[in-house]
């Protein structure tokens, strides 16, 4: 799982900051550079597919979050999560914060580093295409699709997989 911590100035508004999700891959892209341009600071962290079958999706997901705010240089006086949980004891953390559901929608900073993981998850899956071709990640970024799970099928997990995964549990 891949999280990233941007810090923009003050009411600085970046185009083409949206979910990043329903945006293109090219105004993603675009959107990152101007977020880097922009931001006081950004950081990108990830948690290891072993960390993710240790914690669970969600912990290890909220992990990545403390560790890429962590990163930040400057460090943040406060801290926006998009969603609804802060998991006090797994990311106990210096700063106050504020959760917020659908917070890509409402809050620049949250649509920025939504951004900013989501380019990088997706520039990672293509990087480890080359290393395992046969699940696709080049163009599945690895999510769910009926190539990705034949491959699982044929040739069984990596250690780019999570073993906690349905697929793998008898």
């Amino acid at each position: 799982v891949v999280a990233a911590a941007v810090i923009l100035p003050p009411q600085v508004e970046v185009e083409a900051i949206r979910d990043s999700k329903s945006i293109s891959e090219e105004r993603r892209l675009d959107a990152r550079r101007k977020i880097e341009e922009r931001a006081v600071a950004a950081a990108i962290a990830r948690c290891s597919p072993s960390e993710i079958d240790d914690l669970n999706i969600l912990r290890a997901a909220l992990k990545a979050m403390r560790r890429a705010a962590s990163d930040c240089r400057p460090p943040p006086d406060f801290v926006l999560v998009d969603g609804t949980q802060w998991d006090r004891d797994l990311v106990a953390a210096p700063w106050p914060h504020e959760t917020i559901v659908k917070g890509d929608a409402k809050s620049q900073s949250i649509a920025a580093a939504s951004i900013l993981a989501k380019t990088e998850r997706d520039a990672l899956m293509r990087r480890l295409h080359d290393e395992h071709p046969e699940y696709g990640w080049a163009s599945n970024v690895g999510y769910p699709t009926q190539q990705h799970y034949d491959a699982l099928r044929e040739h069984g997990a990596t250690p780019y997989h999570r073993q906690s995964f349905t697929l793998f549990r008898d």
